[in-house]
Formats: C-alpha cells, sequence, structure tokens
C-alpha cells in the first residue's frame, strides 16, 4: 500500500518554490499554499501536478487524491482539516479548472 511520505520522496524538489497560486477562470486568486513547514507536502504535490497537467483540473484533482493516500479518507470524514485535499475534492465536483503559477 501506498502511503503519502512515500510519494513525497519522489516528487521533485520544492526548495526554490516560494509559494504556489491558484486562480480561477477569471483570474482572481481563489488560494496560495506557502512553502513552509505542514504545507510542505502540498507544495511538492501540486507543483508535480502543475508539471505532469499544467493546471487543476478534473484529471489532476482525480491523481492528486490518489497522491494524497491515507489523508483523502480524513479530509472526507473531516472537512476543513484538509483544504489542499478539499479543493481537489472540490475541482472534481463542480468541474472547474484552477491556473497555477509557481512563486
Amino acid at each position: 500500500m501506498k502511503n503519502f511520505n512515500g510519494i513525497l520522496a519522489k516528487l521533485p524538489n520544492i526548495n526554490n518554490i516560494k509559494e504556489i497560486k491558484l486562480f480561477n477562470a477569471h483570474g482572481f486568486e481563489s488560494g496560495a499554499i506557502l512553502n513552509k513547514p505542514g504545507t510542505q507536502g502540498s507544495v511538492k504535490l501540486y507543483n508535480h501536478l502543475f508539471l505532469v497537467f499544467g493546471e487543476l483540473n478534473t484529471n489532476a484533482a482525480i491523481e492528486g487524491l490518489k497522491l494524497y493516500c491515507e489523508h483523502v479518507e480524513d479530509a472526507k470524514n473531516n472537512p476543513g482539516k484538509h483544504p489542499n485535499i478539499d479543493r481537489l475534492l472540490d475541482i472534481i465536483k463542480t468541474k472547474k479548472t484552477l491556473k497555477i503559477k509557481i512563486i
């Protein structure tokens, strides 16, 4: 069984990333993930999704949930506890796409 920490070890280094900004279809910022303790795993994962998909669309969200592994069930049972997983679940539900900007 895969786990999140095992997945993270295989993803590209993020030392050069300050934050990831997300923008809705109208170009308005709809979220940001700072590269700091507690969110570095999400920065790594979202950076990977950007490198593979170029944006956060339904396919990227599905892949992201696979990579979050054991944390997805906790996010589903505790809305708001894992906002970066909640965002992916919302993308799948609404079919909206977010643009990604790596800072």
